[in-house]
C-alpha cells in the first residue's frame, strides 16, 4: 500500500481502477454510480448530472422547510449539540430532492413516523457496517451479521416503495419531473433506479452533516472569524430573514469561511484506488519523497485530502490554522490537485453546488434567526487537528458540535 499526495498530476488515471469497492458496498448501494466504472458509469453520470442542473437553477425552497425544522428545535437560551440534528437535516433534505417526500426526521410526528424512523435507524446501521467492510477489505465479506444484511434489506423496501407508488404513466405531473421520476424514465428496472437513489443518498447526506459541524466548531473556537461573517451576513441580507442564491453569492467571506473548513476537515479524509497494471507514481518515493515509486498490478494507493490540507510547503508555515483569509484574493487559484474536498477530474462531485447551497444557506439562517451563537463555558479550545475525531465513511467529530444559542447579536 503507497499513500500518494495528488499534488501531481500527471499520474496516469487509467492505470488504475476500484479494486474490491463494489465487493464492499454492494449489499446496500448495489450498482450505481459510487461503485461503477467504465461505460456504465459514464451512464449513470450522464443521467444524474442532468438532474443536479436542472436542480442548480432552483430557489431554495427545498432547504427552507428542513432548516426551520431544525431552527424549531434550538433553546432559547442553553446548550445543544448541532451535529446529530445537522445529519437529520441532510437526511431530510436529501430524502425530499430524490424521493419527492422527506422522512422529517427533525419531526417527532409525521404521518409515517414509525416506518421513516426504521428507515434512519437502518441507513445508519447500514452505513457504519460499510465502513467496516471498509476497513477490513480485502476481506469485506467476513462482515457480514443478520443486522446489517437486515438493515440493508430495510433500506431497500424503503426506498422501492417510493418507487412503486411512481405513476410514470401521469405526464405533467410533479411526480414525473422530481429526481425519482427523471430517473426512473431513464432506468432499466426498479433495483436500477434504486441503487442509483441510494447511492447519491450516501454520498451527500453525511458528507454535507460534517461539512457543517466542523464549520460550526471552528466558527465558535475563532470569535474574530464569526464576527466578520456575520457582519458580512447582515450586511447582505438587511431586513430579509431568508437567502436567496444571488444574496449568497454576495458573500465572499462565507464562501472562503466553508472552503477552509473543508480544507482542515475534509468529509472523506481518505480514499484509494488498485492498479490495474504495473505502473509508477512520479514523487513520493526516496529519501527527499521526490522520486518515483513503482506500483505494481494489484497494489493499492491511498490519496488524502486530510494529508495534503496540513502541508507547509503547499499552504505556508501556518497550514494547521484555520484561516478563512488564506483563500482572499485568488492567493490559491492555482491550488489544483492540492485541494479536492469534492474530488477532481472526471469523478468529480456531481453534486457539489447542492452542497455548498445546503451549508450556506443553513449557515446564513441560523445567523439570522437573532440569537447569539457561542462556545459553551468549559469547552475545550484545541489546536485544529488535535480534537477527539471519529472515522467512519466519513470523518466526525467524536465530542459533536456543542452550541450555545442566547440573546441577539451584536453586529
Amino acid at each position: 500500500m503507497h499513500l500518494w499526495s495528488m499534488n501531481d498530476t500527471r499520474t496516469s488515471m487509467v492505470d488504475y481502477g476500484f479494486g474490491c469497492r463494489r465487493g464492499v458496498f454492494s449489499p446496500l448501494l448495489g450498482n450505481g454510480i459510487f461503485t461503477q466504472e467504465g461505460p456504465a458509469w459514464k451512464r449513470s453520470r450522464e443521467l444524474l448530472r442532468k438532474q443536479f442542473v436542472r436542480i442548480q437553477y432552483q430557489n431554495h425552497d427545498h432547504f427552507r422547510e428542513h432548516v426551520d425544522n431544525l431552527i424549531a428545535l434550538l433553546p432559547q437560551g442553553g446548550i445543544i449539540d448541532l451535529q446529530p440534528l445537522f445529519f437529520s437535516l441532510t437526511l431530510d433534505t436529501a430524502t425530499a430532492l430524490l424521493f419527492g417526500r422527506s422522512v422529517y426526521s427533525l419531526r417527532a410526528n409525521t404521518d409515517q413516523g414509525v416506518e421513516n424512523r426504521k428507515f434512519a435507524e437502518s441507513f445508519n446501521i447500514a452505513q457504519e457496517g460499510l465502513a467496516k467492510r471498509f476497513r477490513i477489505a480485502p476481506w469485506q465479506f467476513l462482515y457480514n451479521p443478520p443486522d446489517f444484511r437486515r438493515a440493508c434489506v430495510n433500506v431497500h423496501r424503503f426506498v422501492e416503495r417510493y418507487i412503486d407508488e411512481l405513476n410514470l404513466e401521469t405526464d405533467g405531473s410533479e411526480k414525473s419531473f422530481s429526481f425519482l421520476g427523471q430517473v426512473a424514465k431513464e432506468s432499466a428496472s426498479k433495483e436500477d433506479i434504486r441503487d442509483q437513489l441510494l447511492n447519491v443518498l450516501l454520498a451527500g447526506r453525511d458528507t454535507t452533516a460534517c461539512c457543517l459541524s466542523w464549520t460550526f466548531r471552528l466558527l465558535v473556537r475563532h470569535k474574530h472569524v464569526m464576527d466578520r461573517l456575520r457582519r458580512e451576513i447582515y450586511s447582505v441580507m438587511g431586513d430579509s430573514e431568508i437567502p436567496s442564491r444571488e444574496q449568497i453569492r454576495k458573500m465572499p467571506y462565507l464562501a472562503y469561511v466553508i472552503r477552509e473548513s473543508l480544507r482542515l476537515y475534509p468529509p472523506v479524509p481518505l480514499n484509494n484506488r488498485e492498479a490495474v497494471k504495473t505502473t509508477i507514481l512520479p514523487t513520493g518515493g526516496g529519501p527527499d519523497g521526490n522520486s518515483p515509486i513503482l506500483v505494481r498490478k494489484g497494489e493499492v494507493v491511498v490519496f488524502s485530502q486530510y494529508v495534503n490540507s496540513r502541508k507547509s510547503n503547499i499552504y505556508g508555515s501556518d497550514a494547521y490554522d484555520f484561516c478563512p483569509e488564506r483563500w482572499e484574493g485568488g492567493k490559491l487559484s492555482n491550488i489544483g490537485w492540492a485541494y479536492f474536498p469534492f474530488n477532481g477530474g472526471p469523478r468529480q462531485c456531481l453534486g457539489e453546488d447542492f452542497a455548498l447551497m445546503q451549508v450556506s444557506y443553513t449557515i446564513v439562517r441560523l445567523f439570522m434567526v437573532s440569537l447569539l451563537i457561542a462556545m459553551p463555558e468549559g469547552e475545550k479550545v484545541e489546536p485544529v487537528g488535535t480534537e477527539r475525531q471519529r472515522l467512519t465513511l466519513v470523518l466526525l467529530s467524536a465530542d459533536g458540535c456543542r452550541i450555545k444559542f442566547s440573546g441577539r447579536p451584536v453586529c
